[in-house]
């Protein structure tokens, strides 16, 4: 229970999924998703998703990323603008980051630059 009446937050990973882009999927081009989003696929191209962002193990990004939240399981070459991310174990990212928080799990690869902060 949340105190002071506020709710508790769902984790990203518990989220209802509105648009989800299949292992063996290939998307050449900007991919721009309205709520919550998993990506288990490859994607080419800049990311927008208006809520939050999943990327699965074997899921691959070659691009920008925007988004409130992001879960990082997979690969991301790009860089990546939101509120919250958090690099898993098997999470790999290379380019610029701007986020408040950030989370890296034992075994999760950054290699980049870090500006912490409000995210415009």
């Amino acid at each position: 229970m949340a105190i002071f009446g506020k709710k508790d937050k769902v984790s990203l990973d518990l989220q209802s999924i509105s648009t989800l882009i299949s292992e063996g999927c290939e998307i050449g081009g900007n991919f721009k998703a309205p709520a919550f989003a998993r990506i288990d696929g490859q994607v080419t191209g800049d990311v927008t998703v208006d809520e939050g962002l999943i990327l699965g193990e074997k899921g691959l990004i070659n691009g920008n990323i925007i988004t409130k939240e992001i879960v990082v399981y997979g690969t991301v070459t790009g860089d990546i603008k939101t509120s919250s991310l958090e690099i898993r174990a098997t999470g790999k990212i290379t380019g610029t980051i701007t986020t408040q928080t950030l989370l890296v799990e034992t075994g999760g690869v950054y290699n980049g630059l870090l500006s912490m902060g409000v995210v415009e």
